[in-house]
């Protein structure tokens, strides 16, 4: 992302929950906003889809008053460091890169198959051209392949588009993100062979807050005991691994 622009580009929804602690801070939800069924933006405006259910439901085991805001992928990290919003909640795959330079909570999603979505069952992927979004696990898998030529995108949607105009032979992609699009057009392939990398999906927190991370993390252990997370998964990640 390249910046956060609240006046144009943020998207502000109270959670209507109780305060977050004594002072009454309100908790900033950051995602992206463009990566179905993780998240997205419906017709109404508003974020949707598995993370906005399941982040309004672990604020509310928290008691804490959350609001959710959008900021572009490419600069979501820088974003949360810099103090733009308190938290990153949009299908981030837990790292050692990343928690170098931020803290997660423990994962509340299994690591999800990554698909490649292509044009033609018979594409090489030895020796081809794959597109992914920039600063993915999937771009930095598809880098450390020899004779295959990664390109990367800002968003989800361009990596699909440059397989469909011919700039790619495939997009390397969480096959949940995929599966639905590879439903929904005859001309695109969703081939067989997965890749399993990351090690699962977490919420990102600035290193300095301690306090919530612990917070968010007894609330999903919480939803994983009782089944509610399992529920969601299912849901809304039909192929993903549940707890």
């Amino acid at each position: 992302m390249k910046n956060l622009i609240l006046a144009t580009t943020a998207l502000v929804m109270s959670a209507g929950f109780a305060l977050a602690d004594g002072h009454g801070k309100t908790i900033r939800m950051g995602t992206e906003g463009a990566y179905p069924p993780y998240n997205f933006i419906n017709d109404a405006g508003e974020v949707d889809g598995f993370e906005r259910e399941l982040g309004d439901e672990l604020c509310k085991r928290a008691e804490l008053t959350c609001e959710w805001v959008t900021n572009e992928w490419d600069s979501i990290i820088p974003n949360l460091v810099s103090g733009n919003y308190d938290t990153i909640i949009a299908g981030m795959s837990i790292t050692d890169e990343r928690d170098e330079v931020i803290d997660f909570t423990d994962p509340y999603t299994q690591p999800d198959p990554s698909s490649y979505l292509v044009m033609s069952a018979d594409v090489d992927l030895s020796s081809g051209v794959i597109a992914a979004q920039a600063s993915t696990i999937q771009a930095s898998h598809v880098a450390s392949l020899d004779g295959v030529t990664l390109v990367e995108f800002a968003t989800p949607e361009e990596t699909v588009a440059a397989v469909k105009n011919g700039e790619a032979d495939a997009v390397l992609a969480d096959k949940s993100f995929l599966a639905p699009i590879a439903e929904a057009d005859g001309n695109l392939v969703l081939l067989s062979q997965e890749e399993l990398i990351g090690g699962g999906i977490g919420i990102g927190l600035r290193e300095s807050d301690g306090e919530l991370k612990e917070k968010f993390n007894k609330a999903i252990q919480s939803m994983k005991a009782d089944g509610s997370l399992n529920a969601l998964i299912t849901k809304h990640l039909p192929d993903g691994a549940t707890f």
